[in-house]
């Protein structure tokens, strides 16, 4: 008896139907529309692909054997196997699908986009510079010969070598870009580059500077930002190396030749010193940052070692006390560092003629007031922040330009210029620190026998930004705490003026000496001033608030040696360092300021030798020094002379104090 077969409705044409493991023997069969049959036992027709399959392999073999026997020819699937098959619609079969295959057109645009995100993120960080000022179009127009080695080197590798070349590619490439915008940053602020092995402590100063500056909240948002930043820019640029890994030996015969041309090409290039925009079009740009970077690495290591031999030498160390300082016995000595004065504020002249008038005016106030003064140049070992460098290399006679170095000369023996005066015995030591927030273990390295930081001063206003209290403030704060109190000895005292440090806004103004109390009367000045935020939007906004900001803490030290200032004050006043390039613009000197300013005339014929410039403006002429050579000249020339003896303590004048200067007088 003839093989039988159940016969099939028309397919209905809007739905798409597909049979999975059909009989070897025949065609697949389409099964009619509807729910999915059963077979004899009550299982559903719809099984897995396991079971149609064997289900198959029977039905065909038991139609085998059927036509042998009867010597019929089977010509279509038997009705068991057509129940076995599967009714798929086209929802069915998208929804089973990824979406590349849903949409092919959008994937190989998403593709595509990706590919030439990764090749332009790789090129930029082949051809990034390490300075703000070196970002322009022509720089990113280059032919990067790390690029060119890299893609041979890739193309050569075996597969698995090459896999973990793309990926160790990947995260260097990363680091270095990391460290590109970390030299922007400090080009930007200190005038120098990233210095991998002693730099990682400023970030905390960093931190402060923001937490100071912009609230708690917008220093935990910066510093998380910068975090995730920095694990984005590693990751991606990981991915981006390795995706183009693929597509080189995809297409290796096509990225072979790209690779020959563009080798040929940077060679001519180099050898005939093609440029785009002043810009070389054959660009070496890692390699000269790497092995800038290794440099200065080897550099730092080193440095130990030169600066212990440099700070083994001090022709003071034996100097017996009572022959320290003898051409200053008797004298209110007082050093004053004015942050960030630099000689930008005297020199630039889109805030010289501002600045100079302050100083010719302070000039005659204070010749008015019986007092005679000498300026010079000094070159500082820092410029835009880092302060404490300044301060420890005026002090130590030591050139302190990283912080390896303060830390090694701050926990030594070595005698600084304010403590050569306690080291003496012949003055009381002070020091007026409104900048100092916390624990300064430093104060006992510099001598000083009382320091008064932020909290000790008794100021109650608000803050300024980074600047916690107003010049004006911290100097009446020292009268009312030291200099106007009478004592057994003379006071020599370090004084850091902070109302002119970066972001210059707010600032303070000059208020009558009686009406300053606690500080309160300078909530309404505040909130009077300029918000940071705004003025940093301009950079022109940027050097007008310095050139403010100078100004006030000018005027400040000036009024204050008119009120306070006796017969017996001398006054040394400098600029730390200069501001950040915002202000100075690139390649600007590292020249500060300095002034003596003194009323008996004998100081300054102490100096004449010096040939500084008469009046607080040193000139064009004027001598310049490294600031760590200031420490051995000032000893030597307030030191004992041929044949003389320390000075008497002089006797108290009556009357001194009644000519309106409640200074100390009579030690």
């Amino acid at each position: 008896m003839p093989h039988s077969t159940r016969l099939s409705q028309p397919p209905n044409t809007k739905k798409a139907t597909t049979t999975k493991a059909p009989p070897p023997d025949g065609p697949p069969e389409q099964t009619p529309d509807g729910p999915p049959e059963q077979t004899p036992d009550g299982t559903a027709a719809d099984q897995t692909t396991a079971d149609q399959t064997t289900a198959g392999q029977t039905t065909a073999d038991q139609a085998s054997a059927t036509s042998g026997s009867t010597g019929d020819t089977a010509t279509a699937p038997t009705a068991d196997a057509a129940a076995d098959q599967e009714v798929v619609t086209d929802e069915e079969a998208l929804a089973g699908r990824g979406w590349r295959d849903r949409y092919p057109a959008v994937a190989r645009a998403v593709g595509r986009t990706v590919t030439a995100l990764a090749a332009v993120l790789v090129l930029s960080a082949l051809l990034l510079p390490n300075q703000l000022t070196r970002l322009t179009p022509a720089e990113f127009l280059r032919i990067p010969v790390e690029g060119i080695f890299g893609a041979a080197l890739l193309l050569l590798l075996p597969p698995r070598a090459r896999r973990v070349a793309a990926v160790v590619a990947g995260v260097g490439l990363g680091l270095r870009t990391l460290l590109n915008c970390l030299d922007m940053g400090f080009y930007s602020v200190l005038a120098r580059p990233f210095d991998p092995v002693l730099d990682w402590g400023l970030f905390e100063d960093a931190e402060s500077f923001l937490k100071d500056s912009i609230g708690q909240a917008g220093a935990i948002g910066a510093v998380a930002g910068v975090v995730l930043l920095v694990l984005a820019l590693l990751v991606l640029m990981t991915l981006a190396v390795v995706r183009l890994t693929r597509l080189l030996v995809r297409h290796s015969a096509v990225a072979t030749r790209t690779t020959l041309v563009l080798g040929t090409v940077w060679i001519t290039c180099a050898a005939l010193g093609v440029q785009l925009a002043g810009v070389p079009v054959a660009a070496t740009n890692t390699a000269d940052l790497v092995r800038d970077s290794a440099q200065r690495l080897r550099a730092s290591l080193a440095d130990q070692q030169v600066f212990a031999k440099e700070a083994g030498v001090d022709a003071f160390r034996d100097t017996p006390p009572d022959q320290l300082l003898t051409g200053l016995r008797g004298k209110d000595v007082i050093f004053t560092f004015i942050e960030s004065y630099g000689r930008s504020a005297i020199a630039d002249p889109a805030m010289a003629s501002q600045v100079d008038a302050v100083l010719k005016d302070g000039t005659k106030r204070l010749r008015k007031a019986g007092f005679a003064s000498r300026s010079a140049w000094l070159t500082s070992p820092t410029a835009g922040g880092g302060s404490w460098l300044a301060h420890s290399t005026f002090m130590s006679g030591l050139w302190i330009k990283n912080q390896q170095r303060y830390r090694t000369v701050t926990s030594s023996d070595r005698m600084p210029l304010t403590d050569a005066f306690k080291r003496s015995g012949a003055w009381r030591t002070a020091g007026i620190m409104p900048g100092v927030t916390r624990s300064w273990p430093e104060g006992k390295f510099y001598g000083l026998d009382h320091v008064y930081d932020t909290h000790h001063l008794g100021y109650r206003g608000p803050q300024f930004s980074w600047s916690r209290v107003p010049d004006q403030y911290s100097l009446s704060a020292f009268e009312r705490l030291e200099h106007g109190k009478r004592h057994d000895k003379p006071l020599m005292s370090e004084i850091i003026l902070v109302s002119s440090h970066n972001p210059w806004a707010p600032i303070p103004k000059m208020i009558g000496w009686d009406e300053l109390g606690d500080g309160s009367v300078y909530d309404a000045i505040k909130k009077a001033g300029k918000d940071p935020k705004e003025v940093w939007k301009d950079p022109a906004q940027v050097r007008n608030e310095y050139r403010r900001a100078i100004q006030y803490s000018l005027h400040s030290l000036i009024s204050y040696m008119e009120k306070y200032g006796n017969k017996n004050t001398v006054l040394v006043f400098l600029g730390d360092h200069q501001p950040v390039p915002t202000v100075t613009g690139e390649h600007a000197s590292r020249d500060v300021p300095v002034a003596l300013v003194a009323h008996d005339p004998a100081v300054l014929d102490r100096i004449s030798g010096w040939n500084w410039q008469n009046g607080l403006k040193p000139g064009p002429k004027t001598p310049v020094w490294r600031m760590d050579t200031f420490r051995d000249r000032f000893l030597t020339a307030f030191g004992p002379r041929p044949g003389e003896k320390p000075e008497e303590k002089p006797e108290e004048e009556p009357g001194e104090k009644a000519e309106g200067k409640p200074g100390r007088s009579g030690h």
